[in-house]
């Protein structure tokens, strides 16, 4: 897997025309259920954020393209699990992924619509936990909502380290302070918009623990 993530950063870094559609591609691959476990995009996008501070590749398409692929891959896993439910978690394939299937469910019937944004940031449950929205039917338009705001800050995250490390604090672009300020900006409003959702489940969470067993 390493070989292959080198591999192709080395083609992206030859052909930067193509970096954009690849580097989509692979959040959309690494966003889907039982497939994103084999897709090394997230060490993709932290060498692409290099590749970018050093003027290789285009911010703004980058950008573009990995938070459509993330948007869509999370959006396919979420259409599987509404039309195949729960007899698709009994399906051999995910034979191996029981136990990430079995977090992602318990995830996400305590924090709701917190845990598809903050899947994206859970490794190997972050594939899953779409997927059982789609089962347990989530309305599409609380998922999506989810599903965008949380790519538009996964995608900024994933580059910010390889950026960082290729053009240091002092070589930040005027393009790339304008992105972290938006960044900023969506988790403040999504923090200011969840925060009665996050208080409540914290308390629930309090009064278990009190609770004598």
């Amino acid at each position: 897997m390493e070989g292959f993530a080198q591999d192709t950063a080395a083609f992206i870094a030859r052909n930067a025309i193509w970096a954009g559609p690849l580097l989509g591609m692979l959040t959309f691959g690494e966003s889907l259920a039982v497939v994103g476990a084999f897709v090394p995009a997230t060490v993709l996008m932290l060498m692409a954020g290099g590749l970018v501070a050093a003027g290789v590749l285009p911010l703004w398409a980058v950008l573009a393209w990995c938070v459509a692929g993330a948007v869509l891959g999370e959006a396919a896993s979420y259409g599987l699990g509404r039309r195949a439910g729960w007899s698709f978690v009994r399906a051999p394939v995910l034979r191996r992924h029981r136990r990430s299937i079995a977090r992602a469910r318990l995830y996400f019937s305590r924090y709701g619509v917190v845990a598809i944004f903050a899947g994206r940031f859970m490794g190997p449950i972050q594939a899953f936990v779409p997927l059982v929205a789609g089962i347990t039917r989530m309305t599409r338009l609380r998922f999506q909502v989810a599903n965008v705001a949380s790519a538009l800050v996964w995608v900024p995250v994933m580059l910010a380290p390889g950026y960082l490390a290729g053009g240091g604090l002092a070589g930040l672009s005027p393009e790339m302070l304008h992105v972290l300020a938006a960044v900023a900006a969506l988790l403040i409003g999504i923090v200011l918009t969840l925060e009665p959702l996050l208080k409540d489940r914290l308390q629930d969470l309090v009064f278990s623990a009190r609770r004598p067993a």
